[in-house]
């Protein structure tokens, strides 16, 4: 199981998994309890978050070397300081003033598209690339602003596709009993991948308080005007740089994968394909959604939210328990490792109807809405993802741009299979033909 663990985290669930509500077994020296039911997400979640707001400590050791104590992996008083910081910068009122570098972005990349499909015979487009690149330019335009984010882009990408690629999936050690202190191997990949994207951080944040970007709308400048709870001051040089890695992070390979999988999902069905290049020709013309747009672009968010159902970026959400404890009617040690999965959750039968199906419409307006609970695409609780208004508007805007604008047709003879490392992507590639319509 382990083994399979390293590879793909998705290869260890039998089919049981996701018909059960609260189970667990020992694992080595550690107790690890599963629980998939509305109820024991909230209990976990927000009713006892204080005793489970603890990160587990595979996922603390492989994030720690690129996010320091950034918010991902803090927790206590030190979490509670970042957030109250953190939060107003991504909170859904500042959606009008970074949405433009959004609308920017895509339009950029839909008119290179039409370039490729206007081109002499295009050969087949890796979507899952593209769309790493697209996100890395919105999300390092919006941190740190247009002018320096489109410098910054592929460097902090290539970087982090390299991170991702060689930090260890499991921590061994601490199913053994070991304490967090103790050294945990990392190769020189690791390292290196997460010192590059330090210093081209670092440069950036100081060309923003320092240099002549320091006026330029940004979250960085943002957050530089955000003073740390009960004090005069703003957070120090290290944390702005931990905390701008977590919305890189969290702003781009998440929304990447969501917009690859949305798309390989319209491949497979034309219908909704033609439904939602229907709305978009209604509603914008040839234009480039905007904020302003996107209330009336129902069933291009319904896309993308169904598509977090059945592909949420982070298939896996892992906590500590700090003391003992009672998941329903199963004892929980302390240090017992709590796993909560969207990738079970999301396709539980008795939650969903035709739960392995695509089915926009479930996310359309007026209809019957999942239990509470059921549907985390972006946790939940008091460490809900401050983002996820953001994370909507940006793949609902850039999937309209494209799948409004082309037909993708996956080349023939590849095999979409998912598979999860830190978060849930189509492979390695998405090999795909386009058309413009």
């Amino acid at each position: 199981m382990l083994k399979l663990a390293r590879e793909n985290w998705l290869a260890i669930w039998a089919k049981s998994s996701f018909e059960r509500d609260v189970y667990g077994s020992r694992l080595f020296l550690r107790d690890v309890v599963v629980c998939n039911s509305p109820d024991s997400v909230h209990y976990v979640f927000v009713e006892r978050h204080e005793n489970f707001q603890r990160k587990s400590p595979q996922h603390r050791h492989a994030l720690t070397p690129l996010l320091g104590d950034g918010l991902f992996v803090s927790d206590g008083p030190l979490w509670r300081e970042r957030r109250r910081v953190v939060a107003p910068v991504t909170h859904v009122s500042r959606l009008a003033e970074l949405a433009p570098a959004i609308t920017e972005a895509a339009a950029e990349r839909r008119e290179q598209w039409r370039a490729l499909a206007n081109g002499p015979a295009p050969g087949p487009l890796d979507v899952l690339a593209e769309m790493g690149h697209l996100t890395a330019e919105i999300i390092c335009r919006t941190i740190f602003g247009r002018a320096l984010g489109r410098d910054a882009a592929g460097e902090v990408v290539a970087a982090f596709a390299e991170y991702q690629a060689h930090i260890g999936q499991t921590d061994i050690l601490s199913l053994l009993g070991l304490p967090d202190w103790f050294p945990r191997f990392r190769g020189p990949r690791v390292r290196l991948a997460a010192r590059r994207i330090h210093k081209v951080v670092d440069g950036l944040i100081a060309d923003i308080l320092e240099g002549s970007h320091g006026g330029e709308a940004s979250l960085i400048r943002a957050m530089s005007e955000a003073k740390v709870p009960g004090t005069d001051r703003p957070m120090d040089r290290r944390a702005f740089r931990n905390e701008a890695i977590v919305l890189f992070m969290a702003g781009h390979e998440t929304t990447a994968n969501t917009l690859a999988w949305a798309l390989f999902m319209l491949s497979q069905d034309s219908a909704s394909a033609e439904r939602l290049a229907g709305e978009v020709r209604e509603v914008l013309g040839d234009r480039v959604a905007t904020l302003a747009d996107l209330p009336n672009l129902p069933f291009t968010r319904a896309v993308v939210e169904e598509t977090l159902r059945l592909y949420p970026p982070v298939p896996l959400l892992s906590r500590e328990a700090l003391g003992p404890d009672r998941i329903g009617d199963r004892p929980v040690t302390k240090g017992a490792i709590i796993l909560v999965s969207p990738w079970l959750l999301h396709r539980k039968p008795g939650l969903w109807d035709q739960p392995d199906a695509f089915i926009p419409d479930r996310f359309m307006p007026g209809a019957p809405k999942p239990p509470r609970h059921a549907y985390i695409p972006f946790s939940t609780g008091p460490r809900i993802c401050t983002g996820q208004h953001l994370g909507l508007a940006e793949a609902t805007i850039c999937l309209a741009a494209l799948a409004g604008s082309f037909r993708l047709v996956l080349e023939p003879g590849t095999q979409v299979m998912p598979v999860a490392r830190l978060t849930l992507r189509p492979g390695e590639t998405l090999p795909m033909r386009l058309t413009a319509r």
